[in-house]
């Protein structure tokens, strides 16, 4: 008898307390298992857009004096004011020296100590150099571009040259004439699609630009060059490359000879 009121005792302890009302019907509607609540991510966001780099004052200022120096708008030996040319700009003085250094590193122009930058002289034996040089790659230029290219897609070029740039010969309209050289130059470089190899194009021209306006008006020079690139043209039409090579080697040949015949007017 004590045994069974003992183990009474103990059940009821172990059992859990009663309820009633609201409490003992929260308890029967509590559920067996509660799920992870799911929270909603944020959309993804889209990729921001890539800014391309804008042309800008400083971009500006050394496109500029690489124009004006070339075109000795800047004469040789004349000096480079920092001070000047960053009011001019708008920049500040920092980014006027790295343009100058970019011109130093394309020998438009020379840093000498307590004298700041100086365009560069070009002298009579340089002159010649740059044109031995400039035959090799301008054939190379040519050589490429034909090579790439169908044989048709010159032929606009080559009415151009047949027609309006035999009228600017004519008129004597030698600004007309060097744009229209410059055109055939660009598409050419386009063409030939080698990097390097335009860049130090580039870097030659720059230096002999105003050779070339020079050249272009002594005797019957626009006339034999005319001749000449219209020769490279149809040879491009033709799609030989090799011939167009040779032919426009040959047209830097006469160039420099005629360099050297009137260099005393020229130089």
């Amino acid at each position: 008898m004590a045994a069974a009121t003992k183990k009474t005792e103990t059940a009821r302890q172990a059992a859990p307390p009663k309820t009633s009302g609201p409490a003992r019907k929260a308890a029967l509607a509590k559920p067996a298992s509660r799920r992870p609540r799911l929270v909603a991510k944020p959309a993804a966001r889209a990729p921001a857009p890539v800014r391309r780099a804008r042309a800008g004052p400083a971009f500006d200022l050394l496109e500029t004096l690489r124009e004006r120096i070339a075109r000795q708008e800047v004469p040789p030996g004349a000096k480079l004011r920092e001070h000047e040319l960053a009011l001019e700009f708008g920049v500040p003085r920092t980014r006027v020296r790295e343009a100058f250094s970019a011109l130093e590193q394309r020998g438009l122009v020379e840093r000498i100590p307590n004298r700041g930058a100086i365009v560069a002289r070009l002298d009579l034996s340089q002159v010649f150099h740059l044109y031995d040089v400039r035959e090799v790659l301008e054939g190379l230029c040519i050589r490429l571009a034909t090579a790439n290219s169908k044989g048709e897609e010159w032929q606009e070029l080559l009415e151009f040259f047949e027609g309006p740039m035999q009228h600017y010969v004519d008129e004597s309209d030698f600004d007309a004439f060097i744009a229209g050289y410059a055109r055939f130059r660009r598409r050419a470089t386009e063409v030939a699609a080698n990097p390097v190899l335009a860049e130090m194009l580039d870097s030659i021209y720059e230096k002999t630009q105003v050779l070339i306006r020079r050249i272009i008006i002594l005797p019957g020079r626009a006339k034999v060059g005319l001749q000449e690139h219209l020769a490279v043209l149809r040879a491009m039409r033709a799609g030989d490359a090799h011939q167009a090579e040779e032919l426009r080697r040959l047209n830097m040949r006469s160039a420099k000879a005629y360099l050297r015949r009137y260099q005393t007017y020229i130089l």
